[in-house]
């Protein structure tokens, strides 16, 4: 297989070779359902759909894709309680406006969508191979701890060597884990596995184990999932930078340490930045999705969120949205010229500049460029009158879109129009251009009254046009009200 990827764990590019031919197994971790989704959240479900989406159309390969929802912590807990709202209540309301965000982006359904709360069996199974394994140990009960450690579950990191293996960090250099009541540690560096019922806490946000009432510790429920949907060992682990520690590596070490071979590649994506600082509530600049989408279509969102190289950092900029809408309006216009001409191409085949690129990593920018040359050729092909030419590159941008998530005509952008939302934008695409190849051919002939007039009409219709160097661009025009409520 052509396909390499950069595996975090190794820090070098690696062949990507299925555990199964023709399969290929894949657990992201999704989000913890404490509040609403913002675009950074997000930016990491684009990534991977775009991963995902190649291994499937690029390189036949069947994908069982796992992304799990925590739905219990202590942040969960925390937000309900101030809310005075049950914690099962606030995580669904936030698990459902995250799966409409990622529904607006375009972003495949999982394959499985397993939440925390109900897969504790296994979890349990899981802590108590490693307690009678010896790598973990119920806290201090009845020490020094003064009872504060019972119930609470440690994995004692320490005694598996490879810890550290996966960020290549040495033990003594590590900072104490914040996930647990320290008291109950042998080490301050040992993580919660189960995490004991504290007074206080609601009785629903425990259940039994043989250790005592308590709720899984964040680390052990990705392992306990990844296993039951994909099996002991499986394929790519993935997630944002900022979960390889301590999430990732105490994953990898409880996973192995119980015997099992668990992920083979390891892939992360960057941030979502502004002011070159992480976006996050705590910042206080975080972007609703819901909120950035009633100023932008969700195809030019997912455009953006999806247009950088998944590895590195997306600088958030007032103009980046904007930009990304120019990007896809020129996808859009060549695909309505080309309708005119004759029937769009389906299920063509990318182009092997665009292969090569995405087989590198998943080289999205630079796919993005074969994308962009090949919209530019098929214009040029349109203004000479070589429509079988047009024609064959609109198939190839139709191809290359459709694995990118950002194809124009998927109706996936077009929810709630008709049941022909594709063929409604193809058909408003082609009878603008055709307005405005003759308002060109009215400037031209210095007809301005001519050219003035195809303006008009388009703006009565609700187009807005903008003349450009590269030529004139169109786009819906708001509703007045939306603009009086900007005002």
């Amino acid at each position: 297989m052509s396909l390499r990827l950069y595996d975090t764990a190794t820090r070098e590019l690696r062949d990507f070779e299925p555990l199964q031919p023709g399969r290929a197994g894949l657990y992201i971790c999704g989000l913890t359902v404490q509040g609403a989704p913002h675009i950074g959240h997000v930016r990491f479900t684009v990534a991977f759909d775009i991963l995902r989406r190649w291994l499937t159309r690029g390189h036949d390969l069947e994908v069982t894709l796992v992304r799990n929802v925590t739905d219990i912590d202590d942040k969960i807990l925390a937000k309900s309680e101030a809310a005075g709202v049950d914690w099962f209540a606030w995580a669904y309301t936030f698990e459902r406006q995250t799966s409409a965000a990622l529904d607006a982006l375009g972003v495949l359904p999982a394959t499985y969508e397993p939440r925390a709360t109900g897969h504790i069996p296994e979890m349990v199974e899981l802590m108590q191979t490693l307690v009678d394994a010896g790598y973990a140990y119920p806290g201090d009960d009845d020490g020094a701890g003064g009872g504060e450690g019972a119930g609470d579950v440690y994995f004692e990191v320490k005694s598996w060597p490879e810890y550290g293996s996966l960020t290549h960090q040495k033990i003594d250099d590590m900072n104490p884990a914040e996930d647990a009541d320290p008291r109950g540690k042998r080490d301050a560096r040992d993580f919660a596995l189960w995490k004991g019922h504290k007074a206080g806490e609601p009785e629903s946000a425990s259940w039994t184990s043989p250790f005592g009432r308590g709720r899984p510790g964040w680390h052990l429920e990705c392992s306990a999932m990844a296993r039951k949907y994909l099996g002991d060992t499986f394929d790519i682990h993935g997630g944002g930078v900022d979960l390889r520690f301590p999430h990732h590596e105490n994953e990898q070490a409880q996973s192995h340490a119980a015997g099992l071979g668990f992920a083979r590649y390891w892939l992360h994506n960057g941030w979502v930045t502004i002011g070159g600082e992480k976006m996050s509530k705590s910042l206080g600049n975080s972007l609703i999705v819901s909120e950035v989408l009633k100023s932008v279509r969700p195809l030019a969102l997912r455009y953006y969120l999806g247009a950088a190289h998944y590895r590195s950092m997306i600088e958030y900029t007032p103009d980046s949205l904007r930009e990304a809408e120019t990007a896809v309006e020129r996808i859009e216009h060549f695909l309505g010229r080309a309708a005119r001409v004759g029937e769009l191409p389906v299920d063509a085949e990318v182009p092997d500049a665009f292969a090569a690129a995405m087989d590198d990593d998943l080289n999205v920018s630079g796919g993005l460029a074969v994308v962009h040359d090949t919209v530019r050729a098929g214009n040029t092909a349109l203004d000479d009158g070589d429509d079988a030419t047009a024609l064959v590159a609109a198939g190839a941008v139709l191809a290359m879109t459709d694995v990118l998530g950002v194809n124009p005509l998927d109706p996936v952008w077009h929810q709630g129009s008709s049941a022909n939302d594709d063929r409604t934008a193809v058909a408003l695409a082609a009878l603008v251009q055709a307005e405005l190849d003759h308002r060109q051919a009215a400037r031209a002939a210095r007809d301005f009254a001519a050219a003035d007039a195809v303006r008009d009409r388009l703006t009565a219709a609700g187009i807005a046009v903008e003349d450009t160097p590269a030529g004139a661009r169109w786009s819906l025009l708001r509703s007045t009200t939306d603009t009086e409520s900007e005002s």
